[in-house]
């Protein structure tokens, strides 16, 4: 071949492939939303059908991360990092436990964003900020997952052509632009575009990884020969670290600020039990896809270091790009599909960050009672703000994409008790809700912060959600709310009862 896969093919991909999702976007997904209305901005009218809900689930669900950072897990681990297929699947598990009751909650009640549903529920301003925060802690983190992710893609499609921080640069404006002009509308029809590049291009890598670098027997036998432990059964401590995984990311996933406003956004109940029951299959159309791809990178490149082995994907697709003429422009897809993986997931959290800067941030504490029109141009340009300086973060990423992954979850989890406990319990209050909150935000990220990420194989997230269930059960039964909030609470439960 004349040229190498990476260089300005490279930058004409990321190009036409940006300009298009940004055309096709605002053509097709911004009439009838109205930027003046947070319900028709963040929640798009609250109108998402059965196709539009699924793709901005799966695209949100499976993101740079999964593409990019997925398979160098599986190089590093071997087949303990089967275990990512499972846990994507209890990410389908936490929904369920409380969407379908927290849908008609909003659905009556206007919801627009997670803390409204602590207004409503605990009626406190503290319990609502708290929230509010770990939330805001936990999609700062997402974000920053990411751009580290889109600037490592961007380099390994130019080979440096188009530099790390400008491309990332470039991806966001384009991102600022159609969230801009159509809200969630935009970004859902943004992600059924990504969500199909996604499919194709994940199918097509493994189909060529085992054509140009072997099957998965083969690289299963070589690392026998190599690399035994990565084969065989784990210690018990890897056994309890698997299922601390499932138990922070089956419910840290569902409990994501932007995954519960698509619960809000369903046209209805019926339409988002079907979105979910599809969701429940893609683990292993994408995650299990992945893995394999990472055990066969083994064999193709064996003794990487911790840092070269997350460039993975690029080194495998480099290879295949140079070998034949179909391997190239297959892998100028797969590369689409991993820039599509980015950018669905990292627009949903850029407004989602804004809902939560518009409505909580700016609508309840810095400017009570202010316009609707005027919270949303607030949150939007907080949030542009934000993404600039995590940009800059980025291009000095404080560890691997999964343990950039791994951290949000620690603290952001700490709010799921007041979804789980609160939808069902009609005693929980509001201090024990908060003492548990704040206990359990402190332990997880008192570890976190220590360099202590697991006791034992258990992770700071769930030993702080073990607490912050104790705290909160505790001090609800010995802290009971007054008698007239546990009467709004009882007339709350009475009307999504029915």
């Amino acid at each position: 071949m004349s040229l190498p896969f990476i260089g300005w093919h490279g930058v004409l991909v990321i190009a036409l492939y940006a300009l298009f999702i940004m055309g096709a976007t605002l053509y097709m997904a911004t009439k009838g939303v109205s930027r003046k209305n947070m319900s028709s901005f963040y929640l798009a009218g609250k109108g998402l059908g059965p196709l539009l809900l699924f793709f901005t689930m799966f695209s949100t669900q499976y993101s740079g991360n999964t593409v990019v950072g997925y398979p160098a897990s599986a190089y590093r681990m071997g087949f303990p990092w089967l275990m990512s297929v499972p846990y994507m699947i209890m990410v389908i598990v936490g929904y369920l436990l409380f969407a379908p009751r927290l849908y008609s909650v909003s659905k009556r009640y206007g919801f627009v964003t997670p803390s409204d549903w602590f207004d409503k529920r605990f009626g406190s301003k503290t319990v609502s900020l708290v929230a509010t925060l770990l939330m805001t802690y936990g999609l700062l983190n997402y974000l920053l997952e990411q751009l580290v992710a889109m600037g490592q893609a961007i380099e390994g499609l130019t080979g440096g052509v188009i530099p790390y921080i400008a491309g990332v640069i470039f991806l966001c404006i384009i991102m600022f632009i159609y969230e801009g002009m159509g809200g969630l509308k935009a970004v859902a029809f943004a992600d059924f575009l990504n969500g199909v590049v996604i499919l194709v291009g994940v199918a097509g890598f493994v189909i060529l990884s085992f054509a140009n670098f072997g099957s998965l027997g083969e690289a299963t036998k070589n690392l026998i020969a190599t690399a035994p432990a990565k084969v065989q059964v784990p210690p018990i401590t890897t056994s309890f670290n698997w299922f601390s995984y499932y138990i922070l990311v089956g419910i840290g996933a569902a409990v994501y600020p932007h995954a519960i406003q698509r619960i809000y956004a369903a046209n209805s109940e019926e339409t988002l039990k079907k979105s979910l029951i599809r969701m429940s299959w893609m683990p292993f159309a994408t995650t299990f896809v992945v893995f394999i791809v990472g055990i066969i990178g083994t064999q193709a490149f064996p003794n990487l270091d911790r840092m070269a082995s997350e460039q993975l994907v690029g080194m495998m697709a480099n290879t295949i790009a140079m070998k034949s003429t179909f391997g190239y422009w297959m892998m100028i897809v797969v590369y689409s599909g991993v820039l599509a993986a980015i950018i669905s997931t990292t627009d949903s959290v850029i407004l989602s960050l804004s809902s939560l800067l518009s409505n909580d941030i700016y609508g309840k504490v810095i400017s009570p009672g202010a316009e609707e029109a005027k919270k949303v141009t607030w949150g939007k340009t907080a949030g542009i703000i934000l993404v600039l300086l995590l940009v800059l973060i980025a291009w000095k990423p404080p560890g691997t994409l999964v343990e950039i992954f791994t951290l949000k979850f620690e603290v952001l989890i700490q709010v799921a008790p007041a979804f789980l406990l609160g939808l069902y319990w009609k005693g929980m209050s509001k201090t024990g809700v908060l003492l548990g909150m704040l206990s359990g935000a402190v332990l997880a990220g008192g570890m976190t912060f220590s360099g202590v990420k697991t006791w034992h194989g258990w992770h700071g997230g769930v030993l702080g959600l073990v607490l912050n269930i104790v705290v909160a059960v505790v001090f609800s039964l010995a802290f009971p709310d007054k008698k007239y909030e546990q009467d709004k609470t009882e007339e709350l439960f009475s009307q999504y009862a029915d």
